[in-house]
């Protein structure tokens, strides 16, 4: 007679061998684990016809759907095995193997699924197809974290963000951003990672001036045509660097020329705070005017926009955007390519259509 520590320990055997069967089959590639699945299910067919059970195999409609409801442990109990023979092979080879297989594909979805969030949390992701996003490149804990906030405060911004940064080990915003990690910030297929050939905007902000510039050398490679937005505290670096490449802003610190400005006209502050916060009722924005519309006049672009879509035009900036007019002559011409800076509730851009509409009460 068997002991119970035998038993046992045959139990452990079997659960040890399950478990590594189970394992087995998880680390399988997909189209491997679909060919076992096909496999098994004909072997199922194979035996049930030679054990005649008619009722399971004569439609092959029917043994998918007495399989399938077997496999995931549904057991509707309107189709079972008549014969011995074939509650037999059911319980020998059908039962078993269908839900072992099933459980498989369960454990390997989960786990793909996993490891491929994990990847995404770590920085390895590939988003090298989004477009029309803005890539944040460098960072600075709570400076960037607030740049970012203040960045999806925008109602401008329907793509998420990706953020590409070797400061850190994961993506600190989940919930917020995309995250893309990069060795340095000047490494190239990061920023083929991060999509950023079709990004509507670089924003960079190094944790110095020389890794501030390495990085944008690297973006400018990276993505020819997107606007890049320098973070330098070197001023005379800033001003070099946004004369040597075109459809960049590079800018430092300018509390200074603020404190001096509040100085000599009180209120200057609270004035730029108004003009480029996120969380004023009132704000600047920016617009491109469709290269099909007729040139106009600004005073007439000025009074026509604001009665047509309450925004104030403050400035015109060519299109190759080397030149921003502020407080512009009223018979300064705007055409099609040009880039309009205007103060408003939200964010308003007509469209082509209603531009040609506006050039024609205009003419």
């Amino acid at each position: 007679m068997r002991s119970p520590g035998y038993a046992l320990r045959v139990m452990g055997v079997m659960s040890r061998t399950l478990q590594r069967i189970y394992y087995a089959i998880a680390m399988l590639r997909w189209s491997v684990l679909l060919a076992v699945i096909a496999l098994h299910m004909v072997l199922s067919y194979v035996v049930f016809a030679a054990t005649g059970e008619t009722e399971l195999v004569s439609d092959l409609a029917v043994y998918f759907y007495y399989y399938t409801t077997t496999a995931t442990t549904v057991g509707y109990g309107d189709l079972s095995p008549q014969t011995d023979a074939g509650r037999t092979a059911a319980a020998i080879v059908v039962l078993p193997g269908s839900i072992a297989l099933f459980t498989a594909v369960l454990g390997k979805a989960v786990s793909d699924i996993g490891n491929q969030w994990r990847r995404g949390l770590e920085g390895k992701g590939n988003y090298a197809k989004r477009s029309d996003h803005i890539v944040i490149v460098g960072w600075q804990e709570r400076a960037t974290k607030r740049l970012i906030e203040t960045l999806l405060e925008d109602r401008g911004q329907p793509v998420r963000p990706i953020l590409m940064a070797a400061a850190v080990a994961e993506n600190p915003m989940p919930e917020a951003i995309d995250f893309v990690y990069s060795e340095t910030l000047s490494d190239l297929d990061a920023y083929v990672r991060a999509g950023a050939g079709g990004a509507k905007s670089v924003l960079i902000r190094g944790a110095n001036d020389d890794d501030t510039l390495a990085a944008t050398l690297a973006a400018r490679a990276a993505a020819p045509t997107a606007h890049i937005v320098v973070h330098m505290e070197n001023e005379d670096t800033a001003r070099l660097l946004e004369h040597q490449i075109d459809n960049i802003e590079v800018f430092s610190s300018i509390s200074v020329d603020m404190m001096v400005r509040a100085a000599n006209d009180p209120g200057a502050s609270r004035l730029a705070n108004l003009m480029f916060s996120s969380r004023t009722e009132s704000t600047a924005f920016s617009l491109c005017v469709p290269d099909d519309t007729p040139p106009m006049a600004y005073i007439d672009a000025l009074v026509a926009l604001k009665k047509s879509h309450r925004i104030t035009l403050i400035g015109v900036s060519e299109a190759n955007g080397r030149h921003l007019d502020l407080n512009c002559v009223a018979d300064r011409r705007i055409e099609g390519g040009d880039t309009l800076f205007y103060i408003a509730n939200e964010r308003r851009e007509p469209t082509a259509a209603q531009w040609r509409e506006l050039s024609r009460e205009l003419a």
